[in-house]
């Protein structure tokens, strides 16, 4: 289900929970609500569309990629920034990394990990920023 965008800045400022194969629906409603926003939006995380759980939705060009439970291990070649989002008005400067590491589950609850780099590892850290309570 497409779902409204939380502007509220209290909710986003808090840190989202772990989550677990009960929030199987939300991973279908950051799918959805992706897609809806396809035009100004490349990610997502739960926290955006309401819920408190440590998921997210990364748009890879070709294919959106769910996180669950994700976790930067390594971070390499810092560098600033300016990004907006969805849940804000205007850009924020930000230090971000040019090659990150991953570990999280996919969106079958398997454990993986994987190194992502440029703007794509840009636009993970942004939403792993959003499950921490950073508000960019």
């Amino acid at each position: 289900m497409v779902k409204e965008i939380v502007k509220d800045i209290f909710f986003l400022g808090q840190k989202s929970l772990e989550a677990n194969v009960e929030d199987k629906q939300i991973i279908i409603d950051l799918k959805d609500t992706l897609v809806a926003n396809r035009e100004r939006c490349v990610g997502m995380a739960a926290n955006m569309i309401g819920y408190k759980k440590r998921i997210i939705i990364v748009n890879m060009g070709f294919v959106n990629m769910i996180m669950v439970n994700p976790v930067i291990t390594k971070k390499k070649m810092p560098y600033d920034t300016e990004e907006g989002c969805l849940s804000l008005t205007g850009v924020r400067k930000t230090t971000r990394y040019k090659e990150i590491e991953v570990s999280y589950q996919d969106e079958h609850f398997r454990q993986t990990k994987q190194v992502f780099k440029d703007y794509i590892a840009q636009i993970v850290q942004h939403e792993c920023d959003h499950l921490e309570g950073i508000i960019i």
